[in-house]
Order: C-alpha cells, then structure tokens, then sequence
C-alpha cells in the first residue's frame, strides 16, 4: 500500500471523529498574524482588512495586510435570568471543551502527520539504496559476463592454431607415404616387365639399373609414425582474475564524500538544529557520521581550547541535532560509512541555532491613544536578522480577546505600532535569524486610554531622587559632594531636571502633574537637543509653565526663549493637566480641579518632543499619565 493512502487513511479517521463531536455551535479559531479591527465606528463587517505598520528610528515604514474575523459572543445579553446565566456559563464550558479536545485532535493530526513524513523519508532512502546496490550487482554481472566472454574467444581461437598445425602435419606426412607408394609401385611394375621380357639381351641390360634402384629405394627409410599427437591439449583456465571479480561482488567500494546542504529557514529551535546533507553517486552507504562543534570567534584556530567536537551516527540523509546553545554558530560536515571504509569529510558548513528571547525594556516603552513605541534588548551574542512583534487585544476580563497580529522584518530593537484607541493590547517580541523565530520574549500591557511615558533617569539632575515606580521625582534640601554631581553629557546641571520619554507620535496627547503649593516647578516639553546647561523656558528648544515663590503671592510664567506674557492666575493649581497637539501646534495648561484654562503655546513643532519636569526648590512633583484626556483639553 502506498505510504500516502496510509496517511490519507489516518488522516479521515481522525477527521471523523471531530466531526462526530457535539459541537453547541461554531467556535472561533485564533489564526496568527490576523487582527480584528473596526476603526471609525463603523459596524463590523464578516471579513475586513487594514494595514499596520512599524516604524524604525528612521522614519520607515513596513506595512502587512491583516485579516480579521468576527469573534463570537461569549457574554449573555443583558437581562437573562440565574438560569440563562448558568446555560451561558456551561455553555462557554462546553465551548472551552470542545476547542481543548479539537485542538488535541489538531496536535495528533500533526504528530501523524509528521511521524508518516519520517517513515516516507525512510521508505525513499531505503528504495534509493536497494536501487544503486541493484545498477552496482548489474554492473558486476555484466563485467564477469564480458570477462568470460573474453577468454572463451581467446582459448577457441587458440584451438583453432592447434588444429590447423596438426593438420597441416598430418597432411606432409600423408604426401610423403603417398610418393614413397607411388615409387615402390613403378619399381614393382618395372620388376615384372623385365621379368616377363623374353629378349634376354634386353634383361641383361636393364635388369642392373633396375637393381640399383630398388637398393637405393629400400635403403631409404620411411617414418611411418604419426608427425603429430591426436590429442589436444586442455591446460588449466586462469580464471583468477574472474574470481577476483566475483568476490567484488560482495565487497562494494568506499563511499565518495557527501556534500552537506546549506542551512534552510525555520530548521532550528533554540537548542537543536536540523541539518540536510546529499551524496551525488552510486555508492552504497551503511551509515552517516555528522560531526559539530560551536564556533567561538574569540578562539585561535590554533588553539588548544579549541571547542570539543561532537559526533553522531544515522541512517538517514538527516539528522537532528539537539542540547545546543541558543543563537550559537556551529559548524558541521559529514562522512559516509560501507564495509569497505570511509568516505572523505563533506565541506563544513555553518548552521545557526534560533536566538535566544529579546527582553523588552518595561522602563522605556511608551504609548499614546493611537500607538505605541515598544523598546527591547537583544539578548544575544550573535546577530539577530530581524524581530518580530506580536500583539493581541485584551478583553474586559484582561484574558487575550482577538487573534494575535505579527508585524514582522523589524530591523531594531524598536518598534512604533499603531492601535485603536481606548483597548488594552498584550505584546511580545521574537528575534529571528535563519534558523527561525525565537520564542516569544515576556508580555506586557500596554493601554490607549492615554498617552503613557517613563521618565528618563539618565537625563536626571545628580540632586533628584525617585520613587519606585519612577513617577514621582524628589528634590532633597540637603547638599551632595562634588564627587556625586559628575554628570554626563545627557545630564542636567544647571537646572534640577528630567526629561519624559520622547513622544513620536504626530497627534493629541495629556498628562498631568501633581505639586505642592511650595513647590517652585517648571513643567513643559522639550526638544532632544535642548541645553543640559539650561532652564526650560530660557532658550528656543524648550515651553514651559514656570511657578515662583514670592513674599506677596504665587507667581506663574509661561516661558519660551526667556520671555513670558503677562498673566495672573487667582487660584493656585494643585493638579495641572498638560495637553500637546502636534497637529495644531498648541501646547496648552489646565487646572484640572477647576477644569481652568491657563495658557496656550501656538508652536509649529519641528522635530518630537520630551515632555520635562524640574524643581526649584526642594520639594516633590508626581507624574499621571496613560489617562484619558478631558473633554475641554482640546477644545
């Protein structure tokens, strides 16, 4: 029986058994690299279909068509009653169920699948062999056949010599018997003329010379045995070389050197590799021997620590290669085996195991109502061709609602990603090189509901202080040595400062920031290349809403290149809302417990900007961020 009717087989049992299953009603399956999506209101259609996009610290794009299917309700509808609740609840059990048992069907379906793939890879591999050792005992047939051949037409050819030599003896010797016949019958005929002569004169004259010859003829001497022998000679045939060519049958030759093919996509996890290799003859192979080792380029080559070389055996034109390190170069080549000997070594070739999980940087990742900038470390030693970033909606019950989106071939560690407004996403990245995908790095959570940043701590004045959680910064009244202000370039020294992540998206964005009365504060948004040596509000790279202490009142500035309009504020804002709109080029201020108006910056933004915070005097000064933006902050 053919292996694929076997499979086929398998298969359609499988297939029946599934569909043997009670299902209450069709269930939802999670494709990968799909998103579900419904921008602008709009009802959800049955299939639809939009592009996102990644964006690297170039400015470039990569778009990857996404299509969506409409998730089935798993909720009631309101006003059910217990009962109706309880029949949703088994309901949703059922439904749990039968995807468990249907996608444990799936997996066997694959393990078949693939144990049926090896057993046809073994099927072919042993015809292929039955195949050249039948062509190698045609070959032997044929050279014994011709070799025989051979002799038999030299040893017939070698009797035909023979048989024309002793022929041609035997046939002088005939002719001579034949002359020797002929003479002794003229002399006995002359013999018995002269005797029956009766002139006796004529008897007396020739009777003598007759007589001389009959003494001459009988002294010579007739050899009457054969010249040469009947018989044939039959020497011993030389039939070693034949026989050496009949024990050649049973003793094949060694196999030439197998040529190992290069590394395929996705044919490596994290600690295993699965390598190919071909053999381009005739040769009859026993086994394979796969040799490897880890290819350090801090070792010399001719080092005596060089890496421990590991071998395998097997039968097969594959192999899988297993306890290895992630993201780790290897080199490897192949040698053939037969009862005759060894082939020579293949070339080496270099395969590469998949690399280890990136790890997103949870202090750096910043969002907004419309995207999100997700920032990650590596994590290998090896490069990483590329990553990719995966993400997935949140439900109301923070279990994953959607189907998981991929956007793929992001060259950096970095990766701006656009989403809908007001959800909840989860995101992982994967670090991809040839040998495949990584697993996926630890998820976070990131929300829409507003724009959510860190404050940058390696920008940080040397006297500022933060809490836990990074939102709260602290300017203490005491006095630090010299040796602890060493700053960097990237630092604040005149002004006790820290910058917010940079917000790279063209759009609407709100934060707030809570004070105390006593707190003298500047709070605002910068560019990147603003002065460290510098005040917010004192240069042009810089807006800022500036508060002063003075003996009669609290004073308020909005400063932008050292000069402020002349404003009055009756009420000392406690909790200031922040509202920047790139598009409009406004950077407005609110007091947000009274819903107040303050000041608006009108700005045509050049580049993105930070948003920036700074002290002073002693005191404290907490960031809100990641919420939703009042209704008058962009009116």
């Amino acid at each position: 029986m053919d292996l694929y009717e076997i499979r086929g087989g398998l298969l359609d049992v499988i297939a029946e058994e599934a569909e043997h299953q009670d299902l209450s009603r069709e269930s939802t399956t999670m494709e990968p690299y799909n998103v579900v999506s419904d921008r602008g209101g709009r009802a959800p259609q049955d299939v639809s279909t939009f592009q996102r996009f990644s964006v690297n610290t170039n400015e470039s794009l990569h778009f990857e068509p996404c299509e969506d299917s409409t998730p089935s309700p798993t909720r009631a509808e309101d006003g059910h009653d217990d009962d109706d609740d309880d029949d949703v609840f088994k309901e949703g059990e059922t439904e749990c169920e039968i995807v468990r048992i249907r996608n444990q069907l799936q997996g066997k379906v694959a393990e078949m699948e693939n144990f049926a793939g090896h057993l046809e890879e073994i099927f072919l591999t042993v015809e292929d062999n039955f195949g050249r050792q039948e062509q190698h005992l045609e070959q032997h047939y044929n050279d014994v056949l011709q070799t025989l051949s051979q002799r038999y037409d030299e040893r017939a050819a070698g009797l035909e010599e023979e048989k024309k030599g002793k022929l041609e003896a035997l046939y002088s010797q005939l002719l001579a018997c034949g002359q020797a016949m002929d003479a002794s019958k003229d002399l006995i005929e002359t013999a018995q003329e002269i005797y029956r002569s009766q002139d006796k004169r004529l008897f007396l004259k020739t009777v003598m010379p007759t007589i001389k010859r009959i003494e001459e003829f009988a002294k010579e001497e007739i050899d009457l045995t054969l010249a040469t022998s009947l018989e044939f000679n039959t020497p011993l045939a030389d039939l070693s070389d034949v026989k050496t060519m009949m024990d050649t049958i049973n003793v094949v030759p060694a196999p030439s050197a197998p040529v190992i093919n290069p590394q395929m996509p996705n044919s490596a996890t994290q600690t295993s590799l699965r390598v190919c290799w071909s053999l381009f003859s005739d040769d009859t192979v026993e086994y394979y021997e796969l040799y490897y080792r880890p290819v350090l380029e801090d070792t010399p080559a001719d080092s005596t620590c060089a890496p421990h070389v590991s071998n395998v055996k097997v039968k097969e034109t594959h192999c899988t290669v297993r306890d290895l390190l992630p993201n780790a170069q290897y080199e490897l080549w192949v040698t053939a085996t037969n009862t005759t000997g060894i082939s020579p070594a293949s070339e080496k070739a270099l395969y590469m195991t998949v690399p280890s999980p990136p790890v997103i940087k949870q202090r750096e990742f910043t969002s907004c109502p419309e995207a999100a900038l997700i920032r990650w470390e590596s994590g290998n030693t090896n490069p990483v061709d590329s990553y990719t970033v995966e993400l997935s909606e949140m439900g109301t019950d923070g279990t994953q609602s959607g189907v998981t989106e991929s956007i793929v071939a992001v060259p950096t560690c970095q990766c701006l990603i656009q989403l809908q407004t007001g959800r909840r996403y989860l995101i992982s990245v994967r670090a991809v090189n040839i040998g495949g995908p990584s697993d996926r790095s630890e998820v976070i959570t990131v929300s829409t509901t507003g724009t959510f940043f860190h404050l940058l701590e390696d920008s940080a004045h040397p006297c500022l202080s933060f809490s836990e959680d990074g939102f709260t910064m602290f300017y203490g009244d005491e006095e630090l040595p010299i040796s602890a202000m060493a700053s960097d370039d990237n630092t604040f020294t005149r002004c006790v400062a820290v910058l917010g992540d940079l917000i790279p998206v063209r759009g609407r964005h709100y934060w707030e920031v809570e004070v105390d009365d006593g707190t003298e504060f500047r709070i605002g948004v910068a560019y990147e290349d603003t002065q460290r040596s510098s005040y917010f509000g004192a240069n042009n790279t810089s807006w800022c809403m500036r508060h002063i202490l003075t003996p009669s009142r609290h004073k308020y500035e909005f400063l932008h290149n050292g000069w402020s309009p002349d404003l009055r504020i009756t009420v000392n804002p406690v909790r200031i809302g922040v509202a920047l709109d790139y598009e409009r080029g406004a950077l407005s201020f609110f007091n947000v417990n009274l819903e107040q108006h303050l000041h608006t910056f009108h700005c045509h933004f050049r580049n993105y900007v930070h948003p920036c915070f700074g002290l002073d005097n002693p005191g404290a000064l907490t960031v809100h961020n990641g919420i939703e933006a009042p209704k008058y902050a962009f009116i």
